[in-house]
């Protein structure tokens, strides 16, 4: 599987996989970058828009996108620094487990989305691997998660990821808010 950071030149390739999904051609990973309903209102072309504006005008890549052997884009994981996520500098589940002088330096892992047919091949554990290399590489101290609690089965919210992932992937508890989700940490 080939994993590349996604910057203005995969924009193509990101529509490509997020219009695979009717959630995804709507959300457009929006829903962690925008405040209150900005997100809902925006459903559609108005997250798209958005998305695109801040993939062309952002620093930092938006993320990392899988590709198959054939080249087509099957798995996205979005990442980057932790203040480009209002929505989550908000969020009460991070309400004790954030130091906001930390916000330009760590980095964060809202979401994940694999296309359908390659689900349960190990895409997400490549991608998130791959998240934490790019932030290392943009010279984050950390990246977080909060990804669902316990090893499931997890019905709803699969897209946040799980404690098991996280864990596999070298991250580790910093706080658990609820019984449904679990802040983690690794030290990049």
């Amino acid at each position: 599987m080939d994993i590349r950071p996604a910057g203005p030149a995969q924009l193509a390739d990101i529509a490509d996989l997020f219009d695979s999904n009717s959630t995804t051609r709507g959300c457009y990973c929006m829903w962690f970058l925008l405040r209150g309903g900005a997100a809902e209102a925006g459903w559609g072309a108005g997250n798209r828009a958005r998305f695109e504006e801040m993939v062309n005008s952002a620093g930092e890549p938006a993320g990392v996108l899988a590709y198959d052997e054939d080249g087509r884009p099957v798995g996205w994981c979005a990442v980057g620094p932790r203040r480009r996520y209002a929505k989550i500098l908000r969020s009460p589940i991070l309400k004790t487990a954030r130091d906001p002088a930390e916000d330009d330096d760590v980095w964060f892992v809202p979401c994940f989305f694999v296309r359908v047919g390659h689900r349960r091949g190990g895409t997400t554990h490549e991608l998130l691997s791959a998240a934490v290399d790019l932030a290392r590489r943009h010279g984050a101290t950390a990246v977080e998660g909060f990804p669902l609690a316990g090893p499931g089965p997890h019905r709803d919210d699969r897209y946040l990821g799980t404690e098991p992932l996280f864990a596999a992937c070298g991250f580790t508890e910093v706080a658990r808010p609820s019984a449904r989700r679990v802040v983690m940490r690794r030290a990049v």
